[in-house]
């Protein structure tokens, strides 16, 4: 890995990614950890079944919440202040949990644990992107990619272990002071990257807060057409994923009767395949573009979104769908991280900002998008999920074909 463009140690770099790289665990941990005792949750709060994918799409949705101030207020009094504030917010509502005594008290603090996935998103993002280089900085954000991936890879399983000796209430009390614990590491290790004069003579400078000066920015970025199709893509893209991990318990343990234990191992090889596309792309990045690696990404997401459609016809069971999930998800595992980067050089404006809105438009896509398919009867037949995730995450393409032209477009009044 080459040197840091912001001037710190080798101690402070290894700490800083750590903290960072345990604080994405933890915000997706705190939702598929307890996805196996969901069923249990709305049991004991006497609520219907189908706060299974709500819970899960509120917390979603908390990721955008405040995604549209937090970078603003990041790119104003710096990276480190703002995202010691989430992670502090992130453990008091994960420890908050223990004491919910209703669905609707426990789906507010869903929301608000959920609002850690925009202090990553729109703070500890543009964080690295300051402080590596553009190559390492892709290469960690597909490695932070990786670690995310950890958790609906064991999560499920995990949660299946510990609940046998511990109740949903006390996993999240322990969320809460493990969040407490990466705050301790964040306050020690994250260097500051706004106001930082870098190795190559750039300097970060902060931004004054405004709130007119903050929608004048954000309606600029609105009216970007380039950065639009990137980030609704980013948000489309990853729909199908977002769906099953929504709606497997509904689909596996009530809907097939499988075991807590036999939904967990059918979620190894979707989240793998991810990783096996992050490490093809960490393989290609040193000599493909990276609107290149998008392209080439689009072979095996789109093969196996096509193979869904087809199990969907045909009436194929658990078996298949997951083998054209697993397809899917290796097109996602290489395009994501580099079209995350398309989006948020697609302007100018601070990172902060920009990250900001990638995070609030994807997110917003993912949540409202995995609750219309839960809404229109996707967690009743797997057939069903397999037809409406199909069609939801093709219809990324019309979006990255128009990127694609614009590009071209822009590279030729270059020349």
């Amino acid at each position: 890995m080459q040197r840091t463009l912001i001037p710190i140690g080798p101690y402070q770099v290894l700490g800083f990614c750590l903290a960072i790289s345990a604080f994405e665990l933890l915000t997706y941990m705190a939702s598929d950890l307890i996805m196996p005792a969901m069923l249990s949750v709305t049991h004991e709060l006497q609520a219907d079944a189908r706060h299974v994918p709500n819970a899960f799409n509120l917390y979603l949705l908390g990721g955008v919440c405040l995604q549209w101030l937090i970078g603003p207020l990041s790119d104003h009094w710096g990276r480190r202040r703002v995202l010691l504030v989430g992670c502090a917010l992130f453990a008091a509502a994960c420890a908050a949990v223990f004491i919910s005594q209703s669905i609707a008290v426990f789906n507010l603090l869903r929301l608000l644990q959920g609002m850690g996935i925009g202090f990553v998103v729109a703070v500890s993002y543009p964080a690295l992107q300051e402080v590596f280089c553009e190559a390492d900085a892709v290469r960690l954000m597909a490695l932070l990619g990786n670690i995310a991936l950890l958790s609906p890879l064991i999560g499920p399983l995990l949660g299946v272990v510990l609940l046998q000796w511990l109740s949903w209430r006390e996993l999240f009390l322990g969320l809460g002071v493990a969040a407490l614990l990466v705050w301790l590491g964040l306050f020690a290790w994250m260097p500051e990257t706004v106001g930082v004069t870098r190795h190559d003579g750039h300097r970060q400078a902060s931004i004054g807060f405004s709130w007119q000066q903050t929608w004048q920015r954000y309606r600029a970025l609105l009216g970007n057409r380039r950065f639009l199709a990137a980030s609704l893509a980013l948000g489309l893209m990853s729909l199908p994923l977002i769906a099953w991990i929504g709606l497997a318990p509904l689909l596996l343990m009530q809907v097939l009767n499988l075991t807590p234990i036999q939904y967990g191992l059918w979620q190894i090889p979707i989240f793998s395949a991810v990783i096996v596309g992050n490490l093809i792309l960490d393989r290609l990045l040193p000599t493909h573009s990276l609107p290149r690696v998008v392209r080439l990404a689009l072979w095996p997401f789109c093969a196996g979104l096509l193979a869904l459609i087809g199990c969907a016809l045909s009436g194929a069971g658990i078996a298949p769908v997951v083998a054209s999930l697993s397809v899917y998800a290796v097109g996602l595992g290489m395009s994501n991280a580099a079209l995350y980067r398309l989006a948020l050089f697609a302007s100018d404006d601070s990172k902060g900002l920009v990250s900001a809105s990638v995070g609030m438009l994807s997110i917003t896509v993912m949540g409202l998008g995995g609750g219309l398919i839960a809404t229109i009867g996707a967690g009743a037949r797997l057939e069903l999920f397999a037809l409406f995730a199909a069609f939801s995450g093709l219809m990324c393409l019309p979006l990255l074909q128009g990127l694609r032209t614009r590009r071209s477009r822009t590279s030729a009044s270059d020349q």
